[in-house]
Parts: C-alpha cells; structure tokens; sequence
C-alpha cells in the first residue's frame, strides 16, 4: 500500500518477536468491537485553522454511529506502518444546525472537496463510491490533529490544533496533490466532472462554519483551581 506524502521516521528499535507474539495472542483473545465497526476510507487534505499553507494528507476510517453521525480515525497514509494524526466527526447538516454559535465555527463544511474531486475513497469504483459521497457532500466534519507530520515531528508534539477543510479552488498544495493522484491513480479533475451533479446543505454553508472565515489556534493558559474543588492554590493549565 502506498506510503504517506509525509516523510516522518518515528524513533525507537524495531518490534521484537515477544512482541508481536504477545500482540498476536491478545488479539486473538480479546474483542475490538469499535476498530470492527469501521467500514470506510476517505482520503482527503486538511490544513492548520491558523495556516492554510500548512496541509496534511489526511487518511479517514471511518465508522457510523448511525445515519447522522460518524466518526473517524485520521492517519497520515494507508499502510499499516501509518500514523494516527488525529480525529473526525461528521455529521448531518440538521444536527450540525442544533449546535450553540459557539461551536460552529470549529466545524467544516464538505461541500467544496467532494465536488472537487479531492475527496475520494481509494479503490472503491466511481458509481459506488459517489453514492455515499452524495451524502458526505452535505455534512460538516470537526477535526482535531495531534501529530504534526508536515513540519517532521517524529511524534505528537504540542498541542492539539483544530484543522479545517478545503472551500474553494487555489486553496490545495499542488506538490500534494500530485503526490497523491499518482499513489492512487487517480483524476481529481476527472472526478470534479463526475460530481457536477452533487449539491451541498440544503440550507447552504452556514456563514460561521469554516471558522467563519478566520483564523483559529488552540492555545494552552494558566488558571488558578477554584477553591472549593482543591485543598490548595494549584494551578493548572487548560
């Protein structure tokens, strides 16, 4: 399987066979009902709310809780040596629409990457693949990434960051999408053709999705403890 357009080497020796023996056994022992529940691959870009130029291959894995809600496993490529970078939520336009103002703007819309072409699920023929993407076409998603595998962290450093989705033509790394369409043999042109048809929210884009246009960035700060919840006058960082 095609490796990550991220080139990361994450330190430590190679597994030995105890190991692997014991990880054998217990997955022969024990359940992993939530890993088995997954039943798709999207790939997809995103990049830092804060730095659009910062984008990352985004490989999904995802799971329905049921008709309005998934979640999914983010890694940095598809292979079985792949990083998990981060996490995503979709959900439907209607539930996205229950959210507090507050919240919206942590939330993507979908719209632009499925119509063009830039989400796609590897392997899967077109007609199968477009008839879900009809559905993802009108969804937000919500993003958290806590690898930062394009500036060759070797591991999770940092914070948090909340990432965002592509809107609009002009936004896509071109060395990244290269990278990509040729691992996969795929046309994100060609794919834009065949989506035509597609249509996002029936409502539109909600105006404060996308971060309402502007820049976000997970920031850590000190607060004191109240004084009824601790015996003394900690700290803590949130």
């Amino acid at each position: 399987m095609a490796s990550s357009c991220h080139d990361v080497e994450v330190p430590g020796k190679p597994t030995e066979t105890g190991t692997a023996l014991l990880e054998t056994a217990t997955g022969t022992i024990q359940g992993f009902a939530p890993l088995g529940q997954i039943h798709q691959h999207l790939c997809a870009f995103h990049f830092y709310a804060d730095d659009m130029t910062r984008q990352v291959e985004a490989h999904h894995f995802c799971a329905h809780l049921n008709e309005d809600v998934r979640q999914c496993l983010v890694f940095d490529g598809p292979g079985a040596g792949a990083r998990l970078i981060g996490v995503e939520y979709i959900v439907s336009e209607p539930v996205f629409l229950t959210l507090p103002d507050e919240e919206k703007p942590l939330w993507h819309t979908h719209e632009f990457e499925v119509k063009g072409g830039v989400l796609f699920m590897p392997g899967v023929p077109g007609v199968a693949e477009r008839r879900d993407l009809e559905k993802v076409c009108r969804t937000y998603g919500k993003t958290v990434h806590f690898w930062q595998v394009d500036r060759g962290d070797a591991l999770p450093l940092g914070l948090p960051q909340i990432m965002m989705a592509l809107t609009r033509d002009g936004q896509l790394r071109q060395d990244l999408a290269d990278c990509v369409e040729k691992k996969f043999n795929v046309s994100f042109q060609k794919e834009r053709e065949n989506r035509a048809y597609m249509s996002g929210p029936e409502h539109g884009i909600h105006p404060l999705a996308n971060a309402a246009g502007k820049g976000l960035k997970t920031e850590i700060r000190e607060v004191d403890i109240p004084a009824s919840t601790t015996a003394g006058a900690a700290r803590v960082f949130t």
